[in-house]
């Protein structure tokens, strides 16, 4: 089976990490987001993915110079302009020559669904689309789903008032579509999937959802991105667990380490304290300094304090200095 899978945003959410890496290859416990994502996909009987990009695929190639994550192989569909979700899967689909069943998924969510599973629901329906769906705690922020008992989706109601969800089940950012879901989306110009495409299945009333409990985050946000990190050393995942430190990385016998990931070639001094962060590759942390909630690319000079902070590649944090709520370089 194969996949398109929506890597195309910029990642302006977690600028400045972003500015020297994109966003699906940003490593989630040591590894990058994109082979974690590829990783389920392949658990689920996908066998070829297709990247659906806005931008070029050289460090993709850098990172799979043979075209294959693990067991499966990846190609690349670089969008000519921005064609939104709709005409990114559309675009991707053909480049691909998708003709049969197919999985698509958003870049940037980490969830343990069985998507075999979620296929063969869809075949069950008899769908033409099947999305899969979480149950959140506030679904006033999201497009809530009106789910009939037959698993088919009567409507999705926009950012509801609190207390007028017709249910708390989200759009989870996997689904399953048959070919002729293509035909719905006008070539070359930009259509939304969830404004449009997913609007008019629901008219024809051949769109169904199939709603789990599984771990489930989108992890394009930094307070989000953070946690997708942290949540590998703690057994939220079912399937995927990480050490702390990576094998590569220096940290001094007299630093500190709580709850957090310190990534390849990183160096931690002694005297330093690093809680509930993520220290990216090659990240700098230097003698006696506090890193709380925070993501590190870049370095932190001795005795400065960096909390609810973002530090990319380029950004250095002077000694003694004290940054909270901050994205060193500014993210722009």
């Amino acid at each position: 089976m194969r996949a398109v899978v929506l890597v195309g945003g910029f990642g302006t959410r977690l600028r400045p990490l972003t500015n020297d890496v994109p966003k699906p290859m940003l490593p989630v416990g040591h590894r990058p987001m994109i082979a974690r994502l590829v990783d389920r996909l392949a658990r689920g009987g996908v066998t070829e993915v297709v990247l659906a990009l806005g931008f070029r695929p050289e460090p993709f190639l850098e990172a799979f110079p043979d075209n294959m994550c693990g067991d499966v192989r990846l190609s690349y569909a670089v969008e000519p302009e921005p064609l939104d979700t709709a005409g990114a899967i559309r675009f991707a689909a053909e480049q691909a020559g998708i003709d049969d069943t197919f999985v698509v998924a958003n870049g940037d969510v980490l969830t343990d669904l069985d998507v075999g599973g979620l296929v063969a629901e869809h075949r069950r329906f008899g769908a033409q689309a099947t999305l899969h769906l979480i149950g959140v705690d506030d679904p006033s922020a999201f497009g809530v789903v009106d789910l009939a008992d037959d698993g088919r989706i009567r409507a999705f109601v926009e950012k509801p008032a609190p207390g007028t969800e017709p249910s708390r089940l989200i759009n989870a950012g996997t689904y399953v579509f048959e070919p002729s879901v293509l035909e719905l989306i006008e070539p070359g110009v930009k259509v939304s999937v969830e404004r449009d495409t997913f609007q008019r299945l629901v008219e024809a009333g051949s769109i169904f959802g199939v709603a789990t409990d599984d771990y489930w985050i989108d992890a394009g946000r930094p307070e989000l991105y953070r946690a997708a990190n942290l949540d590998l050393l703690d057994g939220a995942r079912r399937f995927d667990r990480c050490e702390p430190v990576a094998a590569t990385a220096t940290v001094a016998v007299g630093a500190t380490i709580v709850n957090s990931i310190i990534g390849d070639g990183a160096s931690v001094a002694d005297g330093s304290i690093v809680t509930d962060s993520v220290v990216l590759p090659n990240a700098v942390i230097e003698s006696g300094a506090h890193v709380e909630r925070s993501l590190v690319m870049g370095a932190i000079g001795s005795d400065a304090h960096v909390v609810d902070s973002m530090i990319g590649a380029r950004g250095v944090v002077g000694s003694g200095a004290v940054l909270a709520g901050a994205a060193v370089p500014d993210g722009s």
